[in-house]
């Protein structure tokens, strides 16, 4: 079973949420401090982490920053600290997922089982396939971006939300169906995520390379459309 790390330092909340997932048959580790927390978090039997904004020593934010330089391991934010702008600020520093206190213990549970998804819906599907449009270059495979020769940084989900949109082109993709698909679950009507991460393909895609690629459909979601 998996091994999650809580870095939270009200030591109530920490202790309730290690007996749910110990209840759950997870493996617990935990952390009061963001220095501590960090460290851990690195280690290779480390799966998830659990990481509050709010902590001693390092913020959870710069936490996150640095989890992201060394590791791949899945990061749900949790937080007292509801604003879209701090869910985007986690986002931006890497974070997989968000939550904000206080949270049912059920849903926390449905994101830790979607997060600790060994493939996501869209690497399932990956073969050693190809796809263009505008000159860019997508390979499922390889789980690469590139545009002329130049090989474009993308982290995970950035990637996953292109190749969907890629492999749907020229049609409108709802919001909701993109969660389905790049997520996996359903964010109880919380859409803002999708709209975050277009703008982060806007900026790495459409405005590093001055080109046009996401077409926003109002009233249903957004398209790639194909003008060939």
């Amino acid at each position: 079973m998996a091994r999650i790390l809580i870095v939270e330092d009200d030591m109530k909340i920490a202790r309730f949420i290690e007996l749910e997932l110990r209840h759950e048959g997870y493996e617990t580790e935990t952390a009061a401090d963001g220095r501590t927390g960090l460290a851990k978090a690195l280690l290779p039997e480390t799966d998830l982490v659990l990481l509050d904004i709010m902590l001693p020593e390092l913020s959870g934010m710069e936490v996150c920053r640095r989890i992201r330089q060394e590791s791949e391991v899945p990061v749900i934010m949790l937080t007292a600290k509801g604003d879209v702008t701090d869910k985007v600020a986690g986002l931006d520093m890497g974070a997989d997922d968000y939550m904000t206190k206080p949270f049912a213990i059920e849903e926390l549970l449905a994101r830790i089982r979607v997060a600790l998804k060994p493939h996501s819906s869209t690497e399932a599907k990956a073969a050693k396939t190809k796809l263009t449009v505008c000159g860019l270059t997508v390979d499922l495979g390889a789980r690469a971006v590139s545009y002329q020769g130049e090989q474009l940084s993308l982290t995970k989900k950035e990637f996953d939300l292109l190749a969907f949109l890629l492999e749907n082109k020229n049609r409108a993709v709802s919001r909701e169906e993109l969660l389905s698909a790049v997520w996996d679950y359903d964010y109880a009507g919380d859409t803002n995520v999708v709209d975050v991460y277009i703008r982060y393909l806007r900026q790495k895609v459409e405005e590093h390379l001055g080109i046009r690629l996401l077409e926003t459909v109002r009233g249903v979601g957004y398209m790639i459309k194909d003008e060939n």
